[in-house]
């Protein structure tokens, strides 16, 4: 009796740990802030909204963001450091944030960058105070030929390898487009294939994917490791449209090389922010998609 009572003690506290532990992982879901850039999109806005607005996602179940918003060291018009702060005290985390510098031409056909990359001495470290874990690019003027994106391709490795220097990750997030063809080569992959797997990840948006008819997992598949971060996104709300495969991507997400992902949104269905990002947040933490194993 008292075996089977102890065995049937040890299973309630195993569940429990089980549950626990995926909870725990549901929980950690980032936004992309760009999905309420009416509310806090530029600094006019943050100074206003950005209290309200980062307690409601608090309490939707979010628990950090993906900034975009970045300008002269300054993030949505305040330090870094008050940045920070600010989303500390709704108890949310910096992730990550969308930021890009483009190449001059003289820098294109010299493939010399060194004037971008001073600008990005002052980014990364106004990202660093912040608490931002990934730098990534939002996407490019994507040269005509094969060459020139090379020299972009080198120019993601030197951002990269400053990143790393301190302490950080550097990505880049597609839309459709990059999934067409260069010099009869898909402009993604070459770029996957041209930068180094330490310095550069890929941060999949999985609609704008679905939407350049390609499929997520397969790149995952063919890539992996590659896509430490992932956009999660569909046509409005999550799961709305059927178009986006969620559970596949979220079932393959180890091999992917998936550590964390963030939300976003383009439209509201109703007009109403709150309630559609309420929506996906709801759609995710009712979901088994996230696995324990992710957590790390």
């Amino acid at each position: 009796m008292k075996r089977i009572a102890f065995m049937a003690l040890a299973g309630l506290v195993a569940l429990t740990s089980c549950s626990s532990s995926k909870e725990a992982v549901k929980k950690d879901i980032s936004v992309q802030l760009y999905s309420i850039r009416d509310v806090i999109g530029n600094p006019d806005l943050y100074a206003q909204n950005h209290e309200e607005a980062f307690k409601a996602l608090a309490e939707m179940g979010y628990t950090s963001v993906e900034a975009a918003c970045y300008s002269d060291g300054k993030l949505y018009g305040v330090d870094p450091e008050q940045y920070k702060a600010d989303l500390e005290a709704a108890g949310l985390k910096s992730l990550s944030t969308h930021i890009m510098k483009g190449l001059s031409e003289e820098e294109l056909t010299s493939g010399d960058f060194t004037p971008s990359m001073a600008w990005w001495d002052q980014a990364i470290a106004a990202h660093k105070a912040a608490g931002c874990k990934y730098i990534v690019c939002p996407g490019f003027g994507i040269p005509g030929t094969l060459a020139g994106l090379k020299v972009y391709c080198d120019y993601f490795n030197a951002i990269g390898q400053k990143c790393k220097e301190n302490g950080m990750l550097f990505g880049y997030h597609n839309h459709s487009h990059e999934f067409n063809k260069l010099e009869d080569k898909v402009i993604y992959d070459f770029m996957v294939e041209n930068t180094d797997p330490e310095l550069v990840f890929f941060e999949m948006d999985v609609y704008w994917a679905v939407m350049g008819k390609v499929y997520p997992v397969e790149y995952f598949r063919k890539y992996p490791g590659r896509f430490s971060l992932l956009h999660i996104k569909d046509h409005r709300e999550l799961g709305e449209s059927g178009m986006v495969g969620f559970d596949a991507i979220f079932k393959n997400a180890a091999t992917a090389g998936m550590k964390d992902f963030v939300v976003e949104l383009e439209a509201f269905t109703n007009g109403d922010w709150r309630e559609s990002m309420k929506m996906c947040a709801d759609y995710l933490l009712g979901s088994d998609f996230v696995a324990p194993s992710y957590a790390d």
